[in-house]
């Protein structure tokens, strides 16, 4: 089994605003990163044209998407908070508006299957109403694969 997480932001300005510039500017280098980092397996790209800002998954503009593969839960826990990308991670709050709900979801995929947007926001959206649980869930509760999907 691998891991799946998606996560969304709302970006206080249009994408290609000065505002979001240094965020933008970062992107292509995070996503290098993470694409050589140890674990790491698939990472949703967008359209044809590689980029995800070019897919409009909610009703906002603004709202930006995230959606990747991890060999295991701790391969991406490092990416996040121990590469690079933690740097970035930190300067939030300069993009992106504060969440009123949750953001982010981790779940199991079986090796191989990439997740659909619709599979990812469904994720969430279950999160969101029941907590976490193996189906969904956050960092912070650290359910490991125990062999039931």
């Amino acid at each position: 089994m691998h891991l799946a997480q998606f996560n969304i932001a709302e970006a206080i300005a249009p994408i290609d605003s000065p505002v979001m510039a240094d965020f933008v500017n970062n992107t292509e280098r995070i996503n290098a990163l993470a694409d050589k980092s140890p674990g790491f397996v698939w990472r949703f790209t967008g359209d044809e044209s590689d980029n995800p800002y070019s897919v409009q998954a909610f009703d906002s503009e603004f709202i930006l998407v995230n959606m990747s593969i991890w060999k295991s839960w701790e391969s991406l826990f490092d990416f996040v908070y121990k590469s690079e990308h933690a740097e970035i991670f930190k300067r939030k709050k300069e993009w992106f508006r504060k969440m009123p709900k949750m953001y982010m979801v981790l779940w199991y995929v079986e090796e191989g299957h990439i997740p659909t947007l619709e599979e990812a926001k469904e994720r969430l959206g279950y999160l969101r109403k029941k907590g976490e649980s193996a189906y969904a869930f956050t960092f912070k509760s650290k359910y490991q694969w125990n062999g039931v999907l």
